[in-house]
């Protein structure tokens, strides 16, 4: 049997802090697609994403708008309602950063490329005692970022990520692994790396799931060993 042990009073608190933020944003996601929505139904067709909220708000605001009245007038609420999420976001946001700074566990976290105050937070407050934990693997197993067994006959197959585990902490890893990724497109992997290496032989998001693998791999390591995260020397 695996025994998890209690928490205490500060975990729990944080937990509530990320839960309630994680809320928050899909509200605002719900938001922002219900704005996005009606206006198609009058022709307006925008592009998907929070990065395009504005343009959405700026059209319902525009008086030049060919939008009803009658329309335009609940379309505000939402951009009320939306607008007072956002607000609301940036303090659970603030929140988060400052107790991230309080916290040596997370400091220790975030010095892992990809992991924020955010996924450090969320680990500290939802992964319960890191040595109950064999190894960096069965951590990611727990999180379902290892492949499924298919072995029979003495042949081993792997089939496709499980995805059985804790889903918010596997998603804010693969959040961070793409924004890893997306920097080293942009201003190249270093030279020997394992990204370099596997970037150009694999596709971006088979690199972006194995990526958050590795990161749940040294993630476990610093929570049961302790210290800070080193690059690896870049092969010759």
């Amino acid at each position: 049997m695996r025994f998890v042990p209690v928490k205490d009073e500060e975990q729990q608190a944080n937990g509530v802090v990320f839960r309630a933020r994680d809320l928050l944003v899909r509200q605002r996601t719900q938001c922002i697609n219900a704005l996005r929505g009606h206006l198609s139904e009058y022709g307006y067709v925008f592009r998907q994403g929070i990065t395009h909220a504005a343009t959405l708000i700026a059209h319902v605001e525009d008086p030049n708008s060919f939008l009803p009245e009658s329309a335009r007038v609940i379309l505000r609420l939402l951009v009320d309602t939306f607008s007072a999420l956002q607000a609301q976001i940036k303090e659970l946001d603030a929140e988060i950063n400052r107790r991230s700074r309080a916290d040596p566990v997370a400091q220790r976290l975030m010095t892992i490329p990809g992991v924020g105050p955010i996924a450090a937070t969320a680990i500290t407050a939802l992964v319960p005692a890191a040595g109950s934990f064999r190894a960096g693997r069965d951590f990611a197993a727990w999180l379902g970022l290892t492949p499924l067994q298919k072995s029979t006959g003495g042949k081993q197959k792997l089939g496709a990520i499980s995805k059985r585990g804790e889903r918010t902490i596997r998603r804010l890893l693969i959040l961070g692994a793409s924004a890893v990724i997306r920097q080293a497109c942009r201003r190249g992997a270093p030279a020997g790396s394992w990204l370099a290496q596997m970037l150009p032989r694999k596709p971006k998001m088979l690199v972006t799931v194995a990526l958050a693998n590795k990161m749940a791999r040294v993630v476990w390591a610093l929570l049961v060993k302790g210290g800070v995260y080193r690059a690896p020397a870049a092969a010759a």
